[in-house]
């Protein structure tokens, strides 16, 4: 088998992807039921709660409507790849590349375009930003003071998967 069936029925490719196929309620569904940190969470908390989290960080700093989008889709290649843990991520060449390839069709699905490198700054600076928020608070320890530098508090509670994938849905509507 080449390719993954979502939950809306679709056979997907992630290696070699077909635009039209992308799905934003499959990324929705996927990502509120994939757990952050490899599972090495106090409790369940979603790739999707991330992604909202970021969005509403870049909504809070002022950034364009693009970033606010971008955020909320930065993991969203993780919906058809699943995700691997950053330490064996950075050897993973072949992984690196078939993600980078699918993040950014995903973004110029979504956006229309690429990403300049000035928003994919502004994206992973929250990113990481973000992550340290959610080592200080879900996790066993406490990486470094990055988190500091968020405007917004974030909520690393469990929530409904459920619930999660709607607020996904609608922060997406809302740009749309």
């Amino acid at each position: 088998m080449s390719y993954i069936t979502t939950i809306s029925g679709k056979h997907f490719d992630p290696i070699e992807p077909e635009e039209d196929l992308i799905d934003i309620k499959d990324i929705a569904h996927s990502l509120s039921l994939v757990c952050r940190g490899n599972g090495h969470v106090k409790h369940f908390y979603s790739v999707a709660q991330h992604s909202i989290a970021c969005a509403l960080e870049a909504k809070a700093r002022g950034y364009s409507d693009m970033v606010f989008l971008a955020c909320l889709l930065h993991d969203a290649s993780e919906a058809y790849l699943s995700d691997v843990t950053r330490p064996v991520k950075k050897d993973l060449t072949y992984y690196l590349e078939v993600e980078d390839r699918l993040q950014h069709l995903i973004w110029r699905h979504f956006i229309g375009r690429d990403i300049t490198l000035e928003e994919d700054a502004q994206v992973f600076a929250i990113d990481d930003d973000m992550m340290s928020m959610e080592f200080h608070l879900n996790m066993a320890e406490t990486i470094n003071e990055d988190y500091k530098g968020l405007i917004r508090t974030i909520n690393c509670a469990y929530q409904n998967p459920a619930d999660v994938e709607c607020e996904f849905l609608e922060l997406y509507g809302k740009l749309r």
